[in-house]
């Protein structure tokens, strides 16, 4: 069917528009610390404790007026590597990060830190931090690699002060495992759980706040598919065998159980699983097929971190290779191209987006930087590599394919054309003598009636 040219400029219009809604809010050449003094930081700098080109964030977190950031010990050199920024601060768009919650939480000494090297937080809805520590220091350095129980710490965010710190069991932990993200199923404080994915090995510990144990889940789809391992950003082309990666979970369903989004990030697919079957190991082995394929997300669309807003049940997730932030409303029940839209795509701002999250003011947050040129290369310490985007989600996902608010100023106009036309076929009634209108009068008001009915749908 051949469209005309106002609906072949709806593609158009909706690329433009969904370009502009978010906004750079932070952005750093490389990132610094706020050291007790400016001697304490030279003695860093020339003891190397602190090595600036060594120092990348992977993830992000808000929480009232601080946003947290994590820097993985991938690299000797990282000083700490949870930290924060007050969101309070306007007075610079690059500020030190503060270590979290102290820098004694972060000393290398005799024993283990407090916090070895965490990848991503999460922040609950009962004011707790989440940490997933990974326990891996200079995995990037081979010859100088560290391996400490990976663990689960979590804080309390009104005083700082520790609550617990969860150490995962060894036959949990397989040989390449790596623990880097993490999603807390919150609806119940004293009953909580959390998910934390196995990115090296494919696999899902659970762990319940309330019994204070964890367990293990594996299936086939937490694996990566050999036909998506290879990566190409920003002239950098590279291969990746990376399991299950992006996690992110919905508000309680029905049942009191929410639903766990997932994907491997070697993988073009999206799954998605009940919790009732996560919460039990045997339940989880026992049904199989209660892991759901949603669909694809099209060729070139590897994604690594994931996160659903549950207030308006949109699954946001990021686009590696093509330097872009996407989603899908969940209560959408084709997880289809058609049905997926474009946040935000940029070639030099959002190469590799690393981390999303939605506050509790909701609001959308998104970290992007450069890793693969971080990896592979070397960051240019006199340009911007590292970027924080934010902007509301309901003007994040306007006018794109995940758009929950009525576009009234488009359904206006339809409302407005389909007057005049009624009111013109009320005029030609009355000047016709003859008893029937030809059908044709009303072929208008059917058209537009379909369209606006297909609009709606969306």
């Amino acid at each position: 069917m051949r469209l005309s040219p106002a609906l072949a400029l709806l593609p158009l219009l909706h690329a433009c528009t969904c370009m502009d809604q978010l906004h750079i809010l932070y952005e750093w050449k490389q990132l610094d610390y706020q050291f007790p003094s400016e001697g304490a930081r030279q003695q860093a700098l020339a003891s190397k404790e602190f090595v600036p080109q060594n120092n990348i964030p992977m993830g992000l977190e808000v929480y009232e007026d601080r946003l947290f950031v994590t820097v993985p010990r991938w690299r000797s050199g990282v000083p700490a590597s949870l930290n924060y920024i007050s969101l309070t601060d306007n007075s610079t768009s690059s500020p030190k990060l503060i270590p979290y919650p102290s820098w004694a939480a972060h000393a290398a000494g005799a024993s283990r830190p407090e916090i070895v090297s965490p990848f991503r937080v999460r922040a609950d809805r009962c004011a707790r931090l989440w940490v997933l520590d990974s326990g891996k220091v200079a995995s990037l350095e081979p010859n100088a690699s560290t391996t400490y129980p990976p663990a689960i710490i979590v804080y309390d965010l009104k005083t700082d002060n520790l609550l617990r710190k969860y150490i995962i069991p060894d036959d949990q932990v397989k040989q390449d495992s790596g623990f880097a993200n993490i999603a807390v199923e919150d609806s119940d404080c004293e009953n909580t759980y959390a998910y934390a994915g196995d990115v090296g090995k494919g696999g899902i510990v659970v762990y319940s706040w309330e019994k204070n144990e964890s367990w293990r889940i594996t299936h086939h789809y937490f694996h990566p598919d050999p036909l998506a391992c290879d990566y190409s950003v920003k002239g950098y082309n590279f291969s990746w065998t990376d399991a299950i990666f992006g996690i992110g979970i919905s508000g309680p369903n029905a049942d009191n159980f929410s639903t766990l989004y997932f994907h491997p990030m070697s993988s073009y697919n999206e799954f998605s699983v009940s919790t009732e079957y996560l919460r039990n190991t045997t339940v989880a082995d026992e049904n199989f097929n209660a892991f759901k394929v949603l669909g694809s997300r099209g060729p070139n669309a590897q994604s690594s971190v994931s996160f659903v807003d549950q207030k308006t049940g949109v699954l946001f997730y990021s686009l590696v290779n093509l330097n872009a932030v996407a989603c899908w409303r969940t209560s959408n029940k084709d997880y289809t191209m058609k049905n997926q839209g474009r946040i935000y795509m940029n070639e030099e701002t959002m190469v590799y987006p690393t981390d999303i999250k939605v506050d509790y003011n909701n609001s959308l947050w998104i970290l992007s930087n450069r890793m693969p040129i971080w990896m592979y290369g070397t960051l240019d310490p006199n340009e911007v590599n590292f970027r924080v985007f934010s902007a509301p989600v309901l003007d994040a996902i306007s006018h794109t394919a995940c758009d929950v608010t009525p576009r009234s100023d488009i359904l206006d106009k339809f409302v407005n054309k389909i007057k005049n036309v009624t009111n013109d076929i009320k005029s030609r009634i009355k000047g016709s003598s003859a008893t029937c209108v030809h059908t044709s009068y009303y072929v208008p008001i059917i058209v537009l009636s379909w369209f606006i009915a297909q609009f709606i749908a969306k």
